[in-house]
């Protein structure tokens, strides 16, 4: 064989194993639950979170979602929008430490939505809202546990905590909560689509929950999934022109 086709087979192969890779990452984005908008000031009022549940069974649609609002830092005035073809329930629970606001202390808080009925089949998704009145201020970060349930019985648990700057395997959504600026009290998250529309479902993302786009982790995988595809161009170029040495060096 000569060394040409070696080459050119070599090339190839590399340019083929790296775009896989980057497309198996772009995959791997897509395929947990997350929250949006990624982040809100601390204390923000009347917002709204989005919670978007892929499918990534092949064989099994997803038929029942479990939410966990922390309760140590609680997320106060919960309010859950509509879905069509779910039905949610809502489970509150006495708070340790009682928060104070305005309109006097708050003893209870939700701690769990799950939504049944429902069906999200593979390659789909569905995004669940919740609305709130206020988030809490003295945290840096909200983890919201998450239980995804199959058809065929199989349990997704979205509940591990990123340790040492890494992504675990199952990650939970986690609300990142920023400093208060001048105009937070509005609510704004600070991602497109955010929550600042009331809890009756004009959210973006209650309008059009299979369309609506976001610019959190999705467009981080349709960036990985170009960058594959300019790596797989890059290979066929590295493979042309070890062919045209090739035949320069056999004349």
């Amino acid at each position: 064989m000569s060394s040409t086709r070696i080459t050119l087979r070599r090339a190839g192969l590399v340019a083929a194993l790296t775009t896989a890779g980057v497309l198996t990452a772009a995959g791997t984005a897509f395929a947990h639950v997350t929250v949006h908008p990624g982040s809100y000031a601390k204390g923000a009022t009347d917002g709204v979170l989005t919670f978007r549940v892929p499918n990534e069974e092949d064989t099994a649609s997803t038929t029942k979602v479990q939410i966990f609002l922390p309760t140590d830092h609680p997320v106060l005035g919960v309010l859950v929008t509509p879905e069509e073809g779910w039905t949610a329930k809502v489970t509150t629970t006495k708070l340790k430490t009682p928060v104070k606001t305005d309109d006097g202390t708050i003893t209870d808080a939700v701690s769990e939505v799950t939504w049944t009925g429902g069906r999200i089949r593979h390659g789909e998704y569905q995004d669940f809202n919740v609305a709130f009145g206020q988030l809490p201020d003295n945290a840096d970060e909200l983890t919201f546990k998450t239980l995804q349930t199959y058809s065929d019985g199989k349990v997704a648990r979205w509940i591990e905590e990123e340790k040492g700057g890494e992504e675990p395997e199952n990650p939970a959504p986690v609300l990142k909560l920023t400093a208060k600026s001048a105009d937070s009290d509005s609510g704004s998250g600070s991602d497109s689509g955010s929550g600042s529309d009331s809890a009756s479902g004009s959210s973006p993302a209650a309008k059009s929950p299979v369309a609506s786009s976001d610019s959190g982790s999705d467009s981080t995988a349709r960036g990985l999934g170009i960058a594959g595809l300019v790596v797989g161009v890059l290979g066929l170029i590295a493979a042309g022109v070890a062919i045209a040495r090739g035949r320069g060096a056999r004349s």
